[in-house]
């Protein structure tokens, strides 16, 4: 019975609230509420992830509000501090589940691309990620996410301050954040999700000195199997992406990287 009603809340996600009031198996399942998000139906996965009020509910529930986020055609404040939201409340049920942790940084660190880089050190963001992508790495060192992330996060602090003021003032360097995404394939070399972070973040920090990783990560992107509905869709930006690469466009190549960063225009 369960099953059947959440395979009829993927194929019609208009009645997923009646189903759900009509059933009587209480609040869905951690892998319930994945396959709603999976689906693509972020808005409806955010409420059965808030509604089971679980660390995995609430975290699920922030990847589905990250994805619809980072989907759209312009930047979301409001998106991202819901996402915010809903990652401290599974942080505080369960500091110690990755995801948690994972999606909190990935939505401070979309903020800040928003906020600029004063703004964001005012509020200490860059300090917060780190501190949250290094408790995820400490609860699950075989997470590509958190892997993958914490590499992105020492690009960003690098591109955003300059190597010695992000050296000194948060220990962020090049060549660790080169190292995790290394690592991050490594431990998942199937992940698209990874390999199109890995080249987008690569592509806004030095696009020509990382030409070759850029074209390769891109490629894995493209060429590995969609598991999720923002998977497919990330896997049509990572094929225009090389596109434009393919065709020298380098100044549509930048402004389509700078977009999918999430920054304003």
């Amino acid at each position: 019975m369960r099953a059947a009603l959440f395979a009829l809340m993927l194929l019609f996600p208009s009645l997923a609230h009646e189903l759900l009031a009509a059933s009587a198996a209480g609040a869905a399942t951690t892998e319930e509420i994945f396959a709603v998000y999976a689906h693509g139906d972020y808005e409806q996965a955010a409420r059965l992830g808030e509604a089971a009020h679980t660390a995995a509910g609430y975290a699920i529930a922030a990847r589905a509000v990250l994805a619809d986020a980072v989907l759209r055609d312009t930047p979301c404040m409001s998106c991202l501090l819901r996402a915010e939201k809903l990652s401290r409340q599974a942080i505080v049920l369960d500091p110690h589940y990755a995801y948690g942790q994972i999606w909190l940084a990935v939505s401070l660190g979309y903020q800040s691309r928003i906020l600029g880089p004063i703004r964001s050190r005012l509020k200490d963001t860059p300090n917060q990620s780190k501190v949250a992508l290094n408790l995820a790495f400490t609860a699950d060192s075989t997470n590509a996410y958190a892997i993958s992330a914490l590499g992105g996060w020492h690009i960003e602090v690098v591109r955003a301050g300059g190597a010695f003021l992000a050296n000194h003032v948060y220990g962020a360097t090049e060549a660790q954040g080169i190292s995790m995404f290394d690592l991050a394939v490594k431990t998942d070399p199937a992940n698209v999700a990874v390999h199109y972070q890995i080249a987008l973040s690569l592509a806004g920090f030095e696009a020509e000195k990382y030409h070759a990783r850029i074209i390769a990560e891109l490629r894995a992107a493209a060429s590995n199997t969609a598991n999720t509905a923002y998977e497919k869709k990330i896997q049509t930006r990572a094929t225009e992406l090389l596109g434009l690469l393919n065709q020298g466009a380098h100044d549509a190549f930048d402004l389509r990287v700078r977009k999918y960063q999430g920054f304003p225009d």
